[in-house]
């Protein structure tokens, strides 16, 4: 199976030039995708590019992996209603930083491997140009009436916020990048979302009038998720790659927690399982959608590619004990970091050691907590099973919690329903 038949069956391409197959299989090529560094970290809407680079190489194909180091400064306004703020120098070489030490973590860049991957940023030959240098040697070459025809550009015109000429210009740049490494690198390719497919056959315009040479490239689908809200994203904001900013374990979660029809989507996408064992997989959890065969495996093989064995293990045990046949046993039987790990996001607050080793009735603590605005209301939701301690539910409101309720020795977890939990510590 050709790169060009694995992504297809793989869900992971959308548009593509003529003649890339033809290209792909006739040598070793070189090709590229831009990574926007807004962040110090990615998250997991990166992993369709990184992985499309990985493929790539598996083909036996040379990626380069292209830090917006320069780009970044601009904004790219494709899938944008209105303009970013800009980064300083400073921010952006710190985020540079940051995306190359973890793409070195998923590419081989050995350096006696004929297609070793090979790291670049923008920054490094737009620092020095001029912009009358630009407008000779690009802006001449591309004419206004061809970039209107985006529609990327022509959405953000037709709109209420408009388009500034810094982000109208960012399509050329982009496009100088492509040429670039046309030049320096004997790249060929660019891959990259759909969103992107705008600017990158600017590229392939820009080489063709330039040079006379011939460029390709093609897309992959924007990932969705089947209840219609952002793919990436959660209640807690987005999941990086970056275990400081989403830990393994939430990581884990999200995953776990995929819909069925994301799941069958997602595990073509996000791992590199052979198609035979994804068609068995598939067809297993049809059969038995409750027992989540899918959301396991997809879980797995992900946390398992971004953090490792020993992170999947740790992500997997505290996963197994708060969701056993005994939560509370469980939850009783974890340690200080376990909890903290599980309970990334959930708000905390502190109370009094004190004054909860002489008691105190539920109604109070939750009351004291901030998780309930009056005494009422806590007392009112207690009596509508609406309180767990702990996981357990409480159905007394004159029940008394006291320092033997404390897991760890030091944390008390009330949960209001099925979703809304507050975590208190004792100090």
């Amino acid at each position: 199976m050709n790169l060009v038949e694995e992504l297809s069956w793989r869900g992971m391409l959308q548009d593509i030039t003529p003649g890339t197959q033809e290209q792909l299989s006739r040598e070793m090529t070189t090709g590229y995708v831009g990574f926007d560094p807004t962040a110090d970290s990615l998250h997991i809407g990166s992993l369709v590019p990184i992985l499309l680079l990985l493929h790539l190489q598996r083909a036996g194909h040379r990626p380069i992996a292209l830090v917006g180091g320069a780009t970044g400064m601009i904004g790219d306004p494709s899938g944008k209603s209105e303009e970013r703020n800009l980064l300083d120098e400073a921010t952006l070489l710190h985020n540079v930083a940051g995306i190359r030490s973890q793409l070195e973590r998923f590419l081989d860049f050995s350096k006696d491997k004929p297609n070793a991957a090979v790291m670049a940023n923008n920054f490094d030959w737009f620092r020095d140009m001029r912009f009358i240098q630009f407008l000779r040697d690009v802006g001449k070459h591309i004419t206004v009436n061809y970039m209107m025809s985006k529609d990327s550009v022509r959405k953000r015109i037709e709109g209420e916020t408009g388009i500034s000429y810094t982000e109208f210009a960012y399509q050329m740049m982009q496009g100088y990048d492509f040429y670039w490494l046309y030049q320096h690198h004997h790249c060929t390719l660019q891959m990259g979302g759909s969103d992107q497919w705008g600017n990158i056959t600017t590229g392939i315009e820009l080489i063709r009038r330039k040079t006379g040479g011939e460029a390709f490239a093609f897309t992959c689908p924007l990932v969705t998720k089947a209840d219609g809200g952002k793919f990436g994203k959660t209640e807690k904001g987005n999941i990086w790659l970056d275990p400081t900013r989403t830990s393994p374990y939430q990581f884990y979660q999200f995953w776990l927690n995929a819909a069925d029809e994301d799941a069958e989507k997602w595990i073509r996408t996000f791992t590199l399982l052979p198609k035979r064992e994804i068609e068995s997989l598939i067809s297993a959890h049809r059969q038995d959608p409750s027992s989540r065969i899918l959301q396991k495996k997809l879980a797995r093989e992900v946390t398992l590619f971004i953090h490792g064995d020993q992170e999947l293990e740790t992500a997997e045990a505290t996963s197994e004990k708060l969701f056993s046949a005994d939560p509370v046993a469980a939850l009783r039987g974890m340690e200080e970091q376990e909890i903290l790990t599980a309970m990334e996001g959930v708000p905390t607050f502190q109370i009094d050691r004190q004054r909860l080793e002489q008691g105190m009735d539920i109604v109070s603590l939750l009351a004291l907590s901030g998780s309930f605005p009056s005494k009422g209301e806590a007392r009112k939701t207690i009596l509508g099973g609406g309180v767990s301690l702990n996981r357990e539910k409480v159905t007394d409101p004159s029940m008394k919690v006291d320092h033997s309720h404390l897991l760890a020795g030091r944390y008390l977890l009330l949960s209001k329903g099925k979703k809304n939990h507050f975590l208190l510590r004792a100090e």
